[in-house]
């Protein structure tokens, strides 16, 4: 009988704990909602602001930036709130209340991370910190340099460059729906890299947000902090709202071109003796592989681009990469801008295509791998048999050359590490239609365990801007969060890790931003 109230005594015990929590939860998310409103303190600036799940427009905001359907599922957790800031001070008042309040902040700028963890976490209430509003663009001709919004996408970016100057670019990625935001914080690259380097490479300065609220400028956040944000992911650090980069030159006239190969064996002897010849040929040349299938066919294409007239590149292929056969009916001369619209497969599209935001219809999975030496055609024919696998329909392999400038800078220059040594890049992409995954995903895995041989290890490297939680998260195990930080993170950042997490501690260590496989801390402290 004592023994039954001993146990009941717990229960009741047990049941008012959690009771307290859910009604200390509701009462920081009271909180946290009127502390907002008190500083924004304008009945029409909250209304655009804050958006509650009473809102009738709550549901399409929150998917509104959604690129991988995989999180938007109606069982993925739901942000208590959504902040839309209009003005850098709504920013402010979000960081200092959800601080207050114990409220966590996901920072959504093009919604692009890999793993959704722009707009979703599993483990505690947060708030959707939307940039979108934040995206104007303000362009400096004569200084060759540019103001942007972390709101913008690529491609909005993109426009703006080119309706002012044809032969000023910018080197970024291929996707126009990506947001500057998580693009340049990570690294950023495109098919100018191997002539002008990586996003990263290009920012100058930059305004952001601390994990006290304030409004700093790289004077004011010294060169550390400037560092880690240009490459470590900076939504580790704080809360970029803008960035100013430098613009690159490129020709009034460039090339793009493909060629397509369906044969296995012709395929895999133009692949082969690409990996000899993409990192090493003139930096003015960019050569992708794209394996994948069409019509139930395998399928190798091999788009390109050259800083130049179409004479000059058909000289320059036939001489150093014969094996690619390439002619004149392959390639289009066109502006640089013009050939941003052709790699985005957007057609015939005026360069106003590049302003229009889209959201991805397909859920996917994706890894990524760095190559240092060239792997063997039985690797290349073993990827060709996998993409015939009934589960790879919609799957997507895509080497990226590297060499030219990735070279050329230093690996502790920035945060992204993957410089010389590195041939190309891989990412294993698998898409699909409905709620199953299980067996896409497995598709993924088994590719890349495939190619564990092949590739670099010491450690096996990753591109945080193509995040794969498979490497790891938090869990909150025995260890310290710097150990469970430190198994995903040199993957990542190699030997860079160790200064970002110096820089993490000196700049947020109570670890306010924070996310599955953000950067740690040594030691987390509460800072008031």
């Amino acid at each position: 009988m004592k023994l039954q109230s001993f146990f009941t005594c717990i229960l009741i015990f047990l049941l008012l704990s959690i009771l307290h929590l859910v009604s200390a939860n509701r009462s920081d998310q009271a909180g946290f909602l009127q502390c907002l409103s008190l500083r924004l303190n304008d009945s029409n600036i909250v209304s655009r602001v804050i958006h509650t799940p009473n809102d009738t427009s709550f549901s399409l905001l929150l998917a509104s930036s959604i690129q991988n359907p995989r999180f938007s599922a109606p069982h993925t957790p739901k942000p208590v709130l959504i902040l839309t800031p209009v003005l850098p001070s709504d920013v402010q008042s979000g960081v200092k209340c959800s601080r207050r309040f114990g409220i966590h902040i996901r920072t959504r700028s093009g919604g692009h991370d890999y793993e959704g963890l722009s707009y979703v976490t599993h483990n505690k209430p947060f708030v959707i910190l939307d940039l979108s509003n934040l995206r104007s663009i303000t362009i400096d001709v004569d200084n060759r340099s540019v103001w942007v919004q972390t709101g913008a996408t690529i491609g909005e970016l993109y426009y703006e460059i080119g309706k002012k100057n044809q032969t000023l670019a910018f080197p970024a990625g291929v996707c126009p729906t990506v947001g500057v935001g998580g693009h340049f914080s990570g690294g950023g690259y495109g098919t100018l890299m191997r002539k002008h380097g990586l996003a990263a490479d290009h920012v100058i300065d930059a305004r952001m947000v601390d994990a006290r609220g304030r409004i700093l400028e790289r004077r004011e956040m010294g060169e550390d902090f400037f560092w880690a944000i240009r490459g470590g992911g900076g939504s580790s650090f704080c809360v970029v709202l803008s960035w100013k980069i430098g613009l690159v030159d490129v020709p009034s006239t460039v090339t793009v071109f493909n060629v397509t190969k369906f044969s296995e064996q012709s395929a895999s002897k133009i692949i082969h003796r690409w990996q000899f010849v993409s990192d090493k040929i003139s930096d003015d040349l960019f050569i992708r592989v794209m394996l994948q299938r069409y019509k139930n066919m395998v399928r190798a294409s091999f788009p390109g681009l050259y800083l130049g007239p179409v004479n000059t590149l058909l000289r320059l292929v036939n001489r150093e990469f014969p094996e690619l056969g390439l002619e004149e009916e392959d390639c289009k001369e066109m502006s640089w801008i013009e050939s941003v619209v052709w790699f985005a497969e957007l057609g015939e599209e005026p360069i106003d295509v590049l302003s229009k935001r889209t959201r991805g219809s397909l859920a996917f999975k994706a890894k990524s791998d760095f190559v240092e030496e060239p792997m063997p055609e039985t690797a290349v024919s073993k990827l060709w048999r996998r993409l015939q696998e009934p589960e790879a329909e919609l799957a997507q392999l895509i080497f990226t050359p590297f060499g030219g400038r990735m070279s050329a800078v230093a690996d502790y220059e920035t945060p992204f590490p993957h410089r010389k040594g590195n041939i190309y890049e891989i990412q294993y992409l698998n898409y699909w239609r409905g709620e199953e995954k299980e067996k896409y995903m497995r598709w993924v895995e088994r590719v890349y365990d495939d190619m564990s041989e092949f590739v670099a290890k010491s450690p096996r490297g990753a591109y945080i801007n193509l995040r794969d939680l498979d490497l790891g998260m938090y869990v909150g195990d025995k260890r310290s969060k710097y150990e469970e930080g430190k198994s995903w993170g040199v993957k990542y950042f190699k030997n860079n890790f160790e200064r970002l997490v110096r820089v993490k501690t000196s700049v947020d260590p109570s670890d306010f931003f924070c996310d599955e496989q953000s950067i740690p801390p040594f030691r987390s402290v509460e800072v008031i």
